[in-house]
């Protein structure tokens, strides 16, 4: 689409739906929320900051939650429930070549699942990998 500008991408995600979707799944990983895996990865630093006594660190995974929702919130908020212009709407845009879109899909697919099921992924490396102390809980 040649979008660069937030106010630019209102309302494509209607348009380009999986596209979207994909990029509002790894904006929440971004963050850290649930269902996907940066929650996952998000919840570890927390709890190991946390046992070390470490507020420094605890403080600044809060305030990287807080910028990345700053950031990515705006852009899925735009591209969903945005108004497109008059121009996107003669344009007609449409989902990626299947090429990026298939691609994007499974990533956030395996996203959700690592979220979802955070342990079988953990004893899954530490299967390929017999070397590392991953510790599964």
């Amino acid at each position: 689409t040649h979008k660069k500008n937030i106010s630019e991408m209102s309302g494509l995600g209607r348009m380009m739906p999986f596209t979207f979707g994909a990029f509002a799944l790894a904006s929440l990983s971004m963050i850290g929320a649930p269902p996907v895996a940066g929650w996952v990865s998000k919840w570890y630093l927390l709890n190991g900051a946390w046992d070390a006594h470490s507020m420094t660190i605890i403080f600044v995974l809060l305030a990287s939650t807080l910028l990345n929702a700053a950031y990515f919130a705006p852009i899925v908020y735009q591209g969903f429930f945005g108004k497109p212009s008059d121009a996107d709407l003669k344009h007609k845009f449409s989902e990626a070549h299947p090429s990026m879109v298939v691609p994007l899909s499974i990533t956030a697919v395996i996203s959700v699942l690592i979220g979802l099921y955070p342990s079988f992924f953990m004893r899954f490396v530490q299967a390929i990998f017999p070397a590392l102390n991953l510790a599964t809980s």
